[in-house]
């Protein structure tokens, strides 16, 4: 298993902020390493290029995600007073790291790329992510739970989606998919709060956004 930092519960707040900058530094350098194996995947055929340039996409989508995972996990533990909270979230993110690994490499093996346009999809996950836990633990949780479905059904459309012959890919999707769905409810039942609708669909509007764009870029 890799060596692992401390986690944000357990440092200084000067100490948590500078450990925050230094995780947003991996997440976008691509460095950071999987502590469970890659999930394993059957022998498949051959993808043809235009299966191999769906996968590649789909799965630069994916890879998003768990960059801007990385970054609001990590500003709601940076920001939650709750120590409790705070080890949860944290958590949360190395778990979370496993996604991040898997889908670069993914990437890697289709000879596709990361988005361009990560770095700006981190700050901005993290400024959420920062809002949401500054607003209270029940407000923090519910964006957590809010999160999360809509991942679990983008994950959904992208089993869907991805060529039947890409087999690597959707074991990983399907692995992520479990996981998201776990925290989700482990969010429920720490007392997480429904958002109210208007800031659902702010979010789903954002999510379209995003993963439109990253499909390209």
């Amino acid at each position: 298993m890799p060596p692992t930092d401390p986690p944000l519960s357990r440092l200084t707040p000067l100490d948590a902020l500078l450990a925050s900058a230094d995780n947003a530094l991996r997440v976008l350098s691509g460095t950071g390493v999987a502590s469970r194996p890659l999930p394993a995947a059957g022998e498949a055929p051959a993808l043809n290029d235009d299966e191999r340039r769906l996968s590649g996409a789909l799965m630069r989508v994916n890879h998003v995600g768990e960059v801007c995972a990385q970054a609001l996990y990590t500003a709601q533990a940076l920001a939650t007073r709750t120590p409790q909270l705070r080890r949860r979230f944290d958590q949360a993110a190395r778990e979370e790291t496993d996604h991040l690994a898997w889908t670069r490499q993914r990437l890697r093996e289709l000879g596709a790329r990361p988005s361009l346009l990560n770095p700006l999809w981190y700050a901005g996950a993290f400024g959420i992510g920062w809002l949401a836990a500054r607003r209270g633990d029940a407000l923090s949780l519910g964006f957590v739970v809010e999160t999360e479905r809509q991942v679990e059904r983008h994950l959904d459309s992208h089993l869907d989606r991805l060529p039947a012959a890409d087999e690597a890919s959707r074991a990983i999707v399907r692995r992520m998919k479990d996981d998201e769905s776990r925290h989700a409810h482990e969010a429920e039942q720490a007392g997480a709060r429904p958002l109210p609708a208007p800031l659902r669909w702010a979010m789903r509007a954002a999510a379209r956004v995003m993963t439109g764009t990253a499909h390209y870029l």
